[in-house]
């Protein structure tokens, strides 16, 4: 059976054995050990791939290039080590009794189709199965984000529901009209969406109809990304649902959701043949970047706060691949990465730090190193690495982005030089007294999980440091298929 089936069939037996389990005490483990075997199967097809080259399978309707490949990777491996964050953490929440067995349940299934839903939509060829997985993973995630069954939970859940919902609507027209523009080019039938083949004939596609099929896919998938102004339901869902579950969507969602975007601009930059797609971008991301890092210094909720965080960082990203070319493009691609590894590492370190408080707002989180060196240094060295301070990877990333502007776009470089350095001020200020301040803190009933902290800390560091050489070679060669 190819890696490739493996990958996508492991989280939805995962998800099914959990529906009929995740309610009973071992369902901690199980959850662990599809994702570990996710993982596993992730990492040999990317072995394949990278031996081998691109990889079809089920009829061309599934694809890995180098543009995909290590995002499944990626996405495989934060889902495995946000389920090792998920044991000790929900064996809490259910002895506070905010979580019961059949909430449990219902988290372990949702979480494994969640992480089915994600590798759906990185592998598979046809943009309307993209548009598919999109909408499956917003279902899954509604479920999870209201799993608590609290008022602000539903109400989070509620508003991400609508505000997503309209925004995947608009990616199903910006879809239907990517199907009318390769009517000319590739006619009708089922293969007219896949990517492979728009691709091969995007210089034929209808640029009139790419055009307006662009914005709305961009509107759609944009709303997913958390990009401004469609960003409202970010905050919420990130503050009221569990907490590996606001790892997962700034690890996982977040990145997916551009890279659905990256696919639909390498399709229009080929049919129009100039910078329209790549200006759009630029100024959602530009917006994004400003407005995320002064909306920083109001929230009060740390979850909501590095939530506003991610929203800040997927705008630098969209703004390096709307930059386009080899630089920036790789930058975007190392910054995807490395905000993945650290964001995720933050959010493990604030459940723990939550839990610990009891509460999630940050003038009650104080003196977390008096009590728990583990997690306050954790919460510290994530926080430092997620503001670009070097060596660590973001610090790589954004001097290449910020070099970029200064080279094709100067007059946008003091923006970002000023979201970056509100955002800094911002973050700093808040966590400094909440790992160095007096205690007010407790022990946990059980350990925390820190070696996923810690791990991801550690290759955030590295990617500062050194890439890897088929890192390196990925990159490279995904930079050149995005374009630009």
């Amino acid at each position: 059976m190819s890696p490739l089936v493996l990958v996508l069939l492991s989280p939805l037996v995962g998800a099914f054995v959990l529906g009929l389990m995740g309610h009973r005490p071992q369902g901690r483990n199980i959850n662990v050990l599809f994702s570990f075997a996710t993982f596993l199967t992730a990492t040999l097809l990317t072995a394949k791939v990278v031996s081998g080259g691109p990889l079809f399978a089920l009829n061309h309707q599934f694809f890995i290039d180098s543009l995909n490949v290590f995002l499944v990777a990626l996405t495989a491996f934060i889902g495995f080590t946000t389920s090792i964050f998920s044991r000790p953490y929900m064996r809490v929440e259910e002895e506070r009794g905010k979580m019961t067995p059949n909430r449990m349940r219902l988290y372990f299934s949702m979480y494994q189709l969640f992480n089915f839903c994600m590798l759906l939509a990185l592998t598979t060829n046809n943009m309307g199965i993209l548009w598919v997985a999109m909408e499956a993973a917003t279902l899954t995630t509604v479920l999870l984000v209201s799993v608590y069954r609290t008022p602000a939970s539903l109400e989070a859940a509620w508003k991400y529901f609508i505000l997503c919902g309209v925004g995947i609507a608009q990616a199903l027209f910006g879809t239907i009209l990517l199907y009318m523009a390769a009517q000319r080019a590739i006619g009708d039938g089922a293969n007219s969406l896949l990517w492979t083949n728009l691709n091969a004939a995007k210089v034929n596609l209808n640029p009139v109809i790419m055009s307006l099929a662009f914005v709305f896919l961009l509107v759609g998938y944009g709303t997913k990304i958390g990009l401004v102004p469609l960003h409202n339901w970010l905050p919420d869902a990130h503050a009221e649902g569990p907490t590996p579950i606001s790892a997962v969507l700034s690890g996982l969602l977040l990145n997916v959701a551009l890279y659905a975007v990256i696919r639909s601009k390498v399709l229009t930059d080929g049919a129009l043949g100039n910078h329209f797609a790549g200006h759009l971008m630029v100024g959602f991301g530009l917006l994004s970047v400003i407005v995320a890092a002064f909306s920083l210094f109001r929230q009060r909720d740390i979850k909501r706060m590095f939530s506003y965080s991610s929203i800040e960082h997927m705008g630098l990203m969209t703004f390096a691949f709307g930059l386009g070319g080899p630089i920036a493009n790789f930058a975007g691609l190392l910054h995807m990465t490395v905000h993945a590894l650290i964001k995720s590492a933050i959010f493990f370190s604030v459940g723990h730090a939550a839990q610990k408080a009891g509460t999630q707002i940050m003038d009650g989180i104080r003196g977390l190193i008096k009590v728990s060196p583990t997690v306050g240094w954790g919460l510290m060295l994530g926080t430092l690495a997620i503001l670009g301070m070097p060596p660590f990877g973001i610090f790589a990333s954004e001097f290449l982005i910020l070099t970029s502007a200064m080279r094709q776009m100067p007059w946008a470089t003091p923006f970002l030089l000023l979201g970056l350095a509100v955002a800094f001020a911002a973050i700093f200020s808040r966590v400094q007294p909440m790992v160095f301040g007096d205690t007010n803190v407790k022990r946990l009933e059980h350990s925390p999980a820190l070696l996923p902290v810690f791990l991801h800390l550690g290759l955030g560091l590295m990617l500062g440091f050194y890439i890897p050489a088929y890192l390196d070679t990925w990159y490279v060669q995904a930079a050149r298929i995005i374009g630009g």
